[in-house]
């Protein structure tokens, strides 16, 4: 009896154990597969043909549409610099360089991958709509209240999800070796 008591705890924790990290790995990932530079993170094989059964389960469970890393990439971050998660309550700056692709576009979410509502209808900036300024940087403000300039409505009461995403990218070898992944927008934390 003693030996069917430890055989059925035994049993149990490889199953808690088992399943808890497979849901830890398939919703943050781990480096080989969602690469993480500061607060963004991508999952680089979302795409591809021979995507890792992590990624797969990744993009079954969130239903985005994923695209291969030489037609685009979507990097998703849910902190700032600093690793605070990003709350509507609090104002950020967001300071890119222009980014070596083709196409790209930042929209503000919340966390559970919703437009948040506001009155201005604003929700995202992309790179044709963004001034470069004479620094030759791009700064967006993320704030519950109206700011001047490039002005992301956070609205109240959300915490806040970011999402990059780059239309023809550099090549994969080119973002490895630091060209993408090197010049992704900073989101520092103004006040709070």
């Amino acid at each position: 009896m003693k030996n069917l008591v430890f055989f059925l705890l035994f049993a149990l924790l490889s199953l808690v154990m088992g399943l808890g990290s497979a849901y830890i790995l398939i919703e943050d990932g781990f480096a080989l597969v969602s690469p993480q530079t500061g607060p963004w993170k991508t999952w680089i094989n979302a795409g591809s043909l021979t995507a890792d059964p992590y990624t797969r389960a990744h993009v079954a469970r969130s239903g985005d549409l994923p695209t291969n890393a030489a037609s685009g990439l979507a990097f998703i971050a849910s902190t700032d610099d600093d690793g605070r998660d990003l709350s509507s309550a609090c104002e950020y700056e967001i300071v890119a360089r222009p980014l070596s692709a083709i196409w790209w576009t930042i929209g503000l979410y919340d966390s559970q991958g919703q437009l948040i509502p506001n009155k201005a209808g604003r929700h995202a900036f992309n790179s044709q709509n963004l001034t470069v300024l004479p620094d030759g940087t791009q700064r967006i403000s993320l704030a519950p209240q109206a700011r001047p300039g490039h002005w992301l409505p956070s609205g109240e009461d959300h915490d806040l999800t970011l999402v990059l995403r780059m239309i023809r990218p550099l090549s994969v070898e080119q973002q490895r070796e630091g060209g993408v992944f090197q010049s992704l927008p900073t989101i520092q934390r103004v006040s709070c």
